[in-house]
């Protein structure tokens, strides 16, 4: 990234942008006063937290000029990087520190650092906070934008974000009930530390035990009302296509779904079954056959995936379910993690929330059709996409598709399975 001579000599003469940062390094009295070890921590926090960028010490924005600096200093101005970065942002970073001369305003070469922070894994704090680059400045990063942050970039294992603690939250939003069901049978533990145990619980930067993500989604009657979106939006359309124009009624059935995930999962199976149609044919040998729009053991591997594996950091966004005449739409709010995509979906495993999955894996199907089929909601094998896949194509004659919407939304598309009614 601006590598060469010339391009750093364009990018100056254009001035700063959203990847390059020029700062004139000043002296007064012997001593480095400019810029500050925490100022430049901000700066390259803000890089580290973006698509990465370049800093340029020697270099004054204002006339975007070279300065230069003291070859004497060099050694001097290196240190206050390093030092920087290595004790003022947490994950210390690892940048690219170079030494190379550019030519000022006469003509005459002058010593600059050049400083190369590539995009991080991690999520970067400096003394300014959580910052990121927005054109030629740094901002702080809004809570939502942070959040998501966190999460997408969740493989550094740095946090995880359904074990964050919610912070307008109390235990007391847990139900008892709920949670006691993942306890072992004999525990001596207080009821914070078995939680805490179960990530269902943890302690805020002031000390204050809270309920996480996880927790409030598993163990809380209610965990829409700390965690906007956490539900399930079912519509069962009358038709092909969504017609609010229409003069007759073009939804047949409509329920927001909310509760523990478990029961969610339940519940929009049975929304699904019991608004889909059911045609038939007969057999040669005699006698009719129903056969369902859907293969409900499909229907179910894929409501658990939208809500286990969704990205619960993107407040207000929902699940939603959609039920049309002639398919099943499902939106789970999240971009795949890592470098995932829809058509590697059947071939590879990542769990975006392990505590999530992990209590879902413990939970019995409540189901009595879906029981022939799996005692638990999870068997964390990996197999689900590859279920939907096969069964629904059995079934309809066409393959499900996956798509991503605007890099935040997965959407699957189950075709329905077409047939006449058998009229006696």
């Amino acid at each position: 990234m601006l590598a060469t001579r010339s391009e750093l000599l364009e990018k100056i003469r254009l001035g700063e942008d959203s990847f390059l940062e020029l700062k004139e390094v000043k002296f007064a009295g012997g001593k480095l006063r400019g810029p500050t070890q925490d100022t430049l921590a901000d700066e390259l926090a803000a890089f580290a937290n973006s698509a990465g960028g370049v800093l340029l010490l020697g270099v004054a924005d204002a006339p975007r000029e070279v300065i230069g600096i003291p070859l004497e200093r060099l050694d001097e101005v290196e240190a206050v990087v390093r030092q920087a970065c290595e004790q003022s942002i947490q994950p210390p970073l690892a940048p690219i520190i170079e030494r190379l001369t550019l030519p000022d305003a006469s003509g005459v070469e002058q010593p600059v650092i050049r400083v190369e922070v590539a995009r991080s894994l991690f999520v970067h704090q400096s003394p300014g906070g959580y910052l990121h680059r927005v054109g030629s400045s740094k901002r702080p990063i809004p809570p939502d934008h942070l959040a998501r942050l966190f999460q997408q970039r969740s493989l550094s294992r740095l946090i995880r974000f359904d074990e964050t603690p919610v912070p307008s939250a109390t235990l007391a939003d847990l139900d008892e009930a709920l949670w006691q069901r993942f306890a072992p049978e004999q525990s001596a533990d207080a009821p914070e530390i078995l939680l805490s145990k179960l990530a269902m619980a943890a302690k805020d930067d002031a000390g204050i035990w809270r309920p996480t993500v996880a927790g409030l989604l598993m163990a809380s009657r209610q965990p829409h009302r700390h965690l906007p979106g956490a539900f399930i939006q079912a519509v069962a359309y009358t038709g092909s296509e969504v017609a609010p124009q229409a003069e007759a009624a073009y939804q047949g059935d409509a329920q927001d779904i909310t509760g523990p995930l478990d029961e969610q999962i339940f519940a929009a199976c049975a929304f699904v079954r019991k608004n889909m149609q059911v045609g038939a044919y007969k057999r040669a040998a005699g006698g009719r056959v129903d056969v369902p729009q859907f293969d409900m053991t499909a229907v179910f591997e894929a409501v658990v995936n939208a809500v286990a594996h969704r990205d619960y950091s993107m407040a207000g966004s929902k699940v939603r379910l959609r039920l049309f005449t002639d398919r099943l739409e499902l939106y789970s709010p999240g971009m795949l993690p890592n470098t995932m995509t829809p058509e590697s979906l059947p071939y590879r495993q990542v769990a975006r929330n392990e505590a999530l999955t992990s209590l879902l894996a413990r939970c019995p199907v409540a189901d009595d059709e879906l029981t022939r089929y799996r005692s638990h909601i999870m068997d964390k094998r990996g197999e689900g996409v590859a279920i939907i896949l096969a069964r629904s194509e059995r079934l309809s004659g066409k393959r499900p598709h996956y798509r991503m919407n605007d890099d935040s939304e997965l959407l699957l598309t189950i075709y329905a399975a077409i047939y006449e009614d058998d009229q006696q």
